[in-house]
């Protein structure tokens, strides 16, 4: 399974429902919250090319966007084969 990083925020419904669909797929994500780890706002913003609202999740190098883009990718059948192990 590729790396997947999501920037998230404590008590945000939008990051609880994307980490509950990533969860669902048995998907193992690095969870780091903005609020807590100095300049990982930043960080996220830089990544996401100006994305200041969360989540912002990244599935190995793609920048998927938000809880939204993540639920339609789901729902297009996109996600699965995002999530599977490369090579």
């Amino acid at each position: 399974m590729p790396e997947i990083t999501i920037y998230t925020t404590g008590f945000c419904p939008f990051c609880y429902h994307a980490k509950k669909l990533l969860d669902s797929k048995g998907a193992r994500y690095d969870e780091i919250d903005v609020n807590r780890i100095p300049g990982a706002r930043q960080e996220m913003m830089q990544r996401s090319q100006g994305g200041r609202t969360v989540p912002q999740i990244f599935i190995g190098d793609r920048h998927v966007g938000g809880c939204d883009e993540l639920y339609a990718l789901e729902q297009q059948q996109q996600l699965d084969p995002l999530l599977k192990p490369q090579g």
